[in-house]
């Protein structure tokens, strides 16, 4: 559908991503995806030694990374029901990179718990991404986005290729990661749903671009709070964790230049009048209930 839309010829065909994939040969040299958030029950065991899941960090033997199996799920009524194959968010990442040419990009949107999750071989794999040094940015996105769900969502950018490209303007970025944490960006247009503006999408859109070294983006700088060009190193010893809040640090707080004890005596003195208005107003409410006979 959303070719269609924009009038994009494909290849399109129906099928089943995991158990039936009608593009096996396919090595693309650009991947956007949307897969389902923490999809389970995906019948696991029928691909179980699928290629797709061939560890890539090993390149002799025929040794797969461990993906969550699934098993027993207690339900809200107290049954138990069984599943095949646990959380898909990892199944997903891997499904991607087994169709990405040498020289391509992966981009594409997961729960936020992909970044962090070291479940049933989750962390394990995320580790061996890192360490192939494949990726190539990750984006925290704020919550209520999506119509289907509530929960903040994140980007992942992947490349199997960080060297430079002239053609496409990139630099050399090898063992480089950028994080952009754009959880504060973004206006509650309703009680549930939140939209990032013109100038907030080509905002974090210009970030990612001057980083990789484009010339019309600009010079890229780090900025505390928002983004943050991150080593290897420093993402080891995060323990292979992927939450940018926990590399682009807090915002900058400009400094008003009203010395302390000065700031703190205007703010006492606020405080006092509102805990005296505050007392004002117990008062005429107390009023109010004994003339209504609900006094004390």
């Amino acid at each position: 559908m959303n070719l269609a839309i924009r009038s994009i010829d494909g290849d399109i065909q129906w099928g089943d991503s995991f158990l039936d994939d009608k593009h096996k040969d396919l090595k693309a040299d650009f991947l956007l995806a949307n897969p389902p958030f923490n999809m389970e029950d995906w019948s696991y065991s029928k691909v179980k030694d699928d290629v797709r899941w061939k560890r890539f960090d090993q390149p002799t033997g025929n040794a797969q990374f461990l993906l969550p199996p699934g098993g027993a799920r207690k339900q809200k009524d107290g049954s138990v029901v069984h599943v095949d194959g646990g959380n898909a968010n990892y199944a997903w990442i891997l499904h991607f990179l087994h169709h990405l040419a040498p020289h391509s990009t992966a981009g594409f949107v997961l729960a936020n718990g992909s970044l962090t999750s070291n479940t049933s071989g989750e962390g394990d794999i995320r580790k061996a991404i890192i360490e192939a040094d494949m990726v190539d940015c990750i984006i925290s996105l704020p919550g209520h986005l999506f119509y289907t769900t509530p929960i903040p969502a994140c980007l992942w950018f992947l490349t199997r290729n960080k060297g430079a490209d002239k053609q496409r303007g990139f630099r050399a970025r090898p063992g480089e990661t950028l994080f952009i944490d754009a959880r504060k960006l973004g206006t509650l247009i309703d009680r549930t749903h939140r939209d990032l503006s013109d100038d907030e999408v080509v905002k974090i859109g210009r970030t990612y671009h001057a980083w990789r070294g484009e010339k019309d983006a600009g010079k890229y700088e780090d900025k505390p709070g928002f983004c943050k060009a991150a080593s290897l190193k420093e993402i080891q010893a995060h323990g292979h964790v992927l939450t940018p809040g926990r590399y682009v640090g807090a915002e900058e707080v400009e400094d008003d230049g009203v010395p302390f004890e000065e700031k703190m005596a205007e703010l006492s003195a606020e405080l006092y009048q509102q805990m005296a208005q505050a007392q004002e107003l117990d008062a005429t409410i107390r009023k109010n209930l004994e003339a209504l006979g609900y006094g004390e």
